[in-house]
């Protein structure tokens, strides 16, 4: 399986990314990681990356819910960003509310939804999808 360039999460919870990191590091899943605590955090930094030409993730993981801009804030604000690569977004929640769900589909850049916990088999079938697309 082939290795994603850069993988970025955004959460708040430091559990949940120390056990997404872990399974990352087993699987090899990405060269490199990028985290951000929240969407206003995750949001300036990517502009700032786009602003300096430099390499943005290939997939994001993003959270709901946060402080500061939630998930949904942060997929408003980030189809603003001019950006030429196309990221692909998985949204990983504990909500299994089937209107987060299916909002989450409207949003044609957002790839799946994932409810939590994220085991090695949801990440290896990223990496799996990934291919696909590539």
């Amino acid at each position: 399986m082939k290795k994603i360039d850069i993988a970025c999460i955004i959460d708040d919870d430091p559990i949940f990314v120390f056990g997404v990191k872990k399974i990352m590091e087993i699987i090899g899943f990405s060269k490199s990681l990028m985290v951000f605590r929240n969407g206003e955090e995750a949001l300036n930094n990517l502009k700032a990356i786009v602003s300096a030409n430099e390499k943005l993730p290939d997939v994001i993981l993003l959270d709901l819910n946060m402080p500061i801009l939630d998930g949904w804030q942060f997929l408003d604000e980030f189809v603003k960003v001019p950006c030429e690569k196309k990221i692909i977004i998985y949204i990983v929640s504990s909500s299994v509310d089937p209107e987060d769900i299916l909002k989450a589909k409207s949003y044609e850049f957002v790839s799946d939804y994932i409810v939590k916990p994220v085991t090695v088999e949801k990440l290896k079938g990223i990496l799996r999808n990934l291919e696909e697309v590539n």
